[in-house]
């Protein structure tokens, strides 16, 4: 493994279970040093097979027996060892990774591929993890394998084993090559592999959409474009493992034929019996397993190398937003939120907020409203610090949300977006959402409140109802109550509605506006609008165009004075 490979960024992992992993090295010493003594064995029962000593040769088969045996038992020893020290590297691995994700901003994921991120944490740390049994498990092994019977040969005669060895720096060059073209090979593949999973995560998401557009020609074609890729890609590797045996093999092969060549000369000049070539021939023959596992390995780690290469680019990544080393928590808050001289932008070539400047006092209800672009999101999802201000400030009754951990200023801020997101549960556990604990007293409260018990109670289950992955099972009504009880359970200071009533039939949107009002008592409330009704309820109006806010009133005195807020009336409400 060479220096600048990402292997090496594995000892921190590797070190937490070195008590395991040299127990497991204890083993393979053990049955390592039994080699050369079988190699002898075989030498010694040849003569006494050309003698016809059947006392002697079941005397040494029996020790034979019983050195397998042994060999068998501490070679079990180190597999299972080895199985749970590389299990438990890799099950380490990817909760840090999936925690690191967890960690990382809503810009990173608006840009990444779901499909790409998942078999990152599945596939690439599961060839890791194999990578690091297969190190410790056979290329340890294989290496010592060779020390110890290499020892031994020379000991027997080191003129033919030098002899035998010249060939060994031509292998290594013709393995180290094969291995480069491996890796090449191998980061393609995985890189066609992680579209797949994307394009399949895609379009599985949205078949609904794929079918109403009779798109499905389309999609195959994509898809197929993709997969013949990855199988080009797995399959140069292919070709490439496959040359590698038979060049190596026959190497092997020809080292074989001139061992045996140098074996009978050394014979015939008296520097070898007949037995210690026998030996010495079994050495050999304890030599082409480890050489071709070494082989055989080489090109695995060579491919695991891209895998592992993938995982530590993802732990790379740094969050854009990061608490404060000395953040403290964000204590109750009554809901009085300023914004100070904000200026945002996504990137620097267009500024989304310009020097924004906003009070808005405990119990306010705020809409926002504008055309699509103005920055009337963006200006909400500053607030829970999905992402952080260029310059100037956001403060919380009159904290700097910087200056608090995310978790203690998310907590005081309830979301309810215009696509619900449910996750595979219970419908229990979708309203409770993020604790770990919860009572199911109060997730019936929230329910109540929400306009959702009486439908979740008409469920087969009840609460118990499991909701398939992102509630498709349940209407856009449903889903947009179960979202608001999760808020209601929450109970938080200050709300963020992205009113999504425009796609209900009436009725839903009835109960779901209902519940709404319900929601919105007593607490601070930034609404992104689209329904006249809530403009109406608003305790105060902003008219954004182009990150700024052009007006600010009442639905009355903004429709009084007949300017901006007057045209987006008539264009939207009216």
């Amino acid at each position: 493994m060479k220096s600048s490979s990402n292997y090496w960024q594995l000892l921190p992992y590797i070190y937490n279970y070195w008590p395991t992993i040299v127990k497991a090295l204890a083993c393979t010493l053990v049955f390592t040093i039994f080699w050369p003594i079988l190699a002898w064995l075989m030498g010694e029962m040849a003569g006494y097979i050309g003698r016809g000593d059947v006392g002697a040769i079941a005397q040494l088969a029996g020790l034979a027996a019983i050195i397998f045996l042994i060999k068998g038992t501490v070679q079990y020893g180190q597999d299972i060892l080895m199985a749970k020290a590389a299990l438990t590297i890799a099950l380490d691995l990817r909760k840090e990774v999936y925690s690191h994700l967890q960690r990382l901003n809503i810009s990173y994921f608006e840009n990444s591929k779901t499909g790409d991120l998942s078999y990152r944490i599945t596939e690439d740390i599961d060839r890791t993890g194999e990578v690091i049994n297969k190190f410790f498990h056979q290329f340890v092994p294989c290496i010592l394998q060779l020390i110890v019977v290499l020892g031994y040969m020379i000991y027997l005669n080191w003129e033919l084993t030098l002899a035998t060895l010249i060939i060994a720096p031509l292998m290594a060059l013709l393995i180290g090559w094969f291995g480069e073209l491996l890796l090449s090979f191998s980061h393609q593949s995985q890189n066609h592999i992680s579209n797949l999973s994307a394009l399949i995560t895609e379009v599985f998401s949205g078949i609904r959409v794929v079918q109403a557009f009779a798109a499905e020609e389309y999609q195959i074609a994509q898809f197929s474009v993709e997969a013949e890729q990855n199988r080009q890609a797995k399959y140069m590797a292919e070709k490439v493992k496959a040359l590698q045996f038979v060049v190596v093999g026959f190497l092997e092969a020809m080292s074989v034929v001139f061992l045996f060549f140098l074996g009978g000369w050394q014979i015939s000049q008296g520097n070898l019996t007949g037995e210690g070539f026998i030996s010495y021939v079994t050495g050999v023959a304890l030599l082409i397993d480890p050489i071709s596992l070494t082989t055989s390995n080489y090109g695995d780690f060579k491919q695991g190398e891209a895998s592992c290469d993938r995982i530590f680019e993802l732990l790379k990544i740094q969050p854009l937003v990061r608490e404060k080393t000395d953040a403290i928590s964000l204590p109750a808050i009554m809901g009085k939120v300023e914004y100070k001289n904000v200026c945002f932008s996504y990137n620097s070539e267009k500024q989304v907020l310009k020097n924004m400047n906003l009070l808005v006092n405990s119990g306010e209800i705020i809409a926002l409203v504008g055309a699509s672009g103005a920055g009337k999101t963006t200006l909400v999802n500053l607030l829970p610090r999905f992402y952080d201000v260029h310059s100037g400030e956001i403060l919380i009754d009159s904290i700097n949300i910087q200056d608090v951990t995310l978790k203690s200023l998310r907590r005081q801020i309830g979301i309810v977006p215009q696509e619900v997101t449910l996750f595979s549960g219970k419908i229990s556990e979708n309203i409770a959402f993020g604790q770990l604990d919860y009572n199911i007293d109060a997730v019936e409260e929230a329910a109540k409140v929400a306009n959702a018990h009486q439908f979740i109670t008409k469920l087969p289950e009840g609460y118990q109802t499991w909701v398939g992955e992102r509630g498709v099972n349940l209407s856009g009504g449903q889903r947009q109550r179960i979202a608001i009880a999760r808020a209601v359970l929450e109970n938080p200071r200050i709300l963020i509605l992205d009113e999504a009533t425009s796609s209900l039939d009436s009725e839903s949107e009835y109960l779901v506006q209902e519940a709404l009002e319900r929601l919105m008592q007593g607490r601070t409330v930034f609404i992104i609008a689209h329904r006249l009704a809530t403009v109406r309820r608003a305790h105060r109006i902003l008219v954004m165009e182009n990150g700024e806010i052009l007006e600010s009133g009442t639905h009355a005195e903004l429709l009084e004075k007949g300017e901006l807020y007057t045209r987006f009336y008539q264009k939207q409400f009216s």
